[in-house]
């Protein structure tokens, strides 16, 4: 026997309909938000902009490793060796020659043997470190005629403070360069050195170092506006629980650190000045303002949210993610062959024209999909069509921004240790010393000399030394 239909004028079935229609959007809603709750638990450093640090344990357990290998741990049988060479003879304080007097083996005299080629054991000591200190006495005279009392000055280029410049600059490559604390950097100093600061003299070097590395910080920034490819990446940073944005902007020679209150356009623009060259950087909107053509979209951010589709529970986003997955690895492992030397950029440049209408062409289908997450991002890539394979057709330019994020690295686990800074001056000392530590290194040199060098310039009122190879 067939069911009735409701009758539509009847007052209790009209309220069980609309009952159940109430019903009906409020599981449609509840299941979107399950749909979100799970991808955020889904979420990890593979497919989303999370370090791998933040991963739970069961998600690091599931990362690909490689299978267990057979091999015994360390240097296998036929491997180049690698042994430290010996310092040269102008490095060596002193010689001592030894020779043999005897045969090891039947102990016969070997006064008269035929002498080889001797073998050299270097080794290396420091020596007893006393504190150079040096006392200068002011005389004082009290004029007969007004009774104004007279100081002699200080020599040029004696410091106000205690500390001399290669003591200030050591006091900054411990705090500004390995992290230590103020408070274990003056009990380093008083157990290797023997010298005795307070937290306040720490703080103040910091201070007058701050202002010594204005000129090169300046530098490293001018440089890095000028290269022709430049790379650019932010990170969170906390001013006494103040968020603030802590930018790096990088190129071959050079690294700049720029620590800002806010994230916009306007903040961006301040930070790489003139639009010239091309950028590298993810797809952030504080970006736009940079012309499409002269930019390189980050494939490694891309990967992650092509992984984050594969990894849905909605087959068709699955569907989706496993080709733009598929297409992103074609292209960029041949990008690797051309690096090192397999394939020719012709023939890279070849392989993306026929790519780059299969990605637009699965990144409309993910924008016809219209789901929350999805169809946003596929448009969003869209409109950076133009910036997706820069890297094809320029030399010198990466399909990743992983020199940046490199660069960022040393300075999010000095925020981890510190939680960051607690005044502007902070920020100053941080970002300041930070780009000459990193300039300074990616051309080779050595940085406490470096720092010396400009604590001896400063006190005699003389320009700080250059940074870059050719000069500010």
């Amino acid at each position: 026997m067939a069911e009735a239909a409701p009758n539509p004028d009847c007052p209790g079935c009209q309220a069980l309909l609309k009952r159940l229609e109430q019903q009906d959007r409020r599981i449609a809603k509840l299941e979107a938000r399950i749909e979100q709750l799970e991808e955020l638990l889904r979420r990890n450093s593979s497919n989303s902009n999370r370090p791998p640090s933040a991963d739970a344990p069961r998600q690091r357990a599931e990362r690909p490793s490689r299978p267990p290998s057979s091999r015994k741990p360390g240097g296998q049988p036929g491997h180049e060796a690698h042994m430290r060479a010996p310092l040269p003879a102008d490095q060596v304080t002193r010689h001592e020659r030894r020779d043999p007097k005897r045969c090891r083996r039947c102990a016969a005299s070997l006064a008269s043997a035929r002498a080889l080629e001797p073998l050299r054991h270097q080794v290396v000591e420091i020596p007893q470190i006393v504190p150079d200190v040096t006392e200068y006495v002011l005389g004082r005279r009290c004029c007969p005629s007004c009774n104004t009392i007279t100081t002699a000055p200080l020599p040029e280029g004696v410091p106000q403070g205690m500390c001399g410049p290669r003591l200030s600059s050591l006091i900054v490559l411990l705090t500004g360069v390995y992290h230590l604390s103020r408070r274990n950097t003056a009990l380093l100093l008083q157990d290797v050195l023997g010298v005795e600061l307070s937290l306040g003299s720490v703080s103040n070097v910091e201070g007058k170092m701050t202002a010594v590395l204005g000129a090169a910080h300046l530098e490293a920034l001018m440089c890095v506006r000028r290269a022709r490819v430049k790379h650019l990446d932010a990170t969170s940073w906390s001013r006494a629980g103040e968020a603030c944005s802590l930018w790096t902007f990088a190129s071959r020679l050079a690294t700049a650190f720029v620590i800002t209150a806010g994230a916009t356009a306007e903040t961006v623009k301040q930070v790489v000045g003139d639009m010239r060259g091309t950028l590298v950087s993810d797809r952030g909107s504080q970006f736009g303002f940079w012309a499409m053509e002269q930019r390189q979209i980050c494939w490694a951010h891309l990967i992650r949210r092509f992984t984050a589709f594969a990894e849905s529970s909605n087959p068709k986003v699955q569907s989706l993610g496993e080709a733009l997955l598929l297409l992103a690895q074609v292209h960029l492992v041949e990008w690797h062959r051309v690096q090192e030397g397999a394939a020719t950029r012709e023939h890279l440049q070849g392989l993306v024209g026929r790519l780059e209408p299969l990605l637009v062409h699965h990144l409309e289908r993910g924008r016809a999909l219209k789901i929350r997450g999805v169809s946003g991002a596929c448009a969003n890539l869209l409109a950076h069509r133009e910036a997706l394979f820069k890297y094809a057709f320029q030399t010198g330019v990466p399909p990743t921004n992983n020199h940046a994020e490199r660069e960022l690295r040393g300075f999010v686990m000095w925020r981890k240790q510190t939680a960051g800074t607690r005044s502007e001056r902070g920020d100053r000392f941080a970002e300041r010393v930070m780009t000459v530590v990193h300039t300074l290194r990616k051309q080779g040199r050595h940085v406490l000399s470096y720092l010396e060098q400009a604590c001896y310039a400063a006190l005699r009122g003389q320009p700080s030394p250059a940074l870059m190879p050719d000069g500010p």
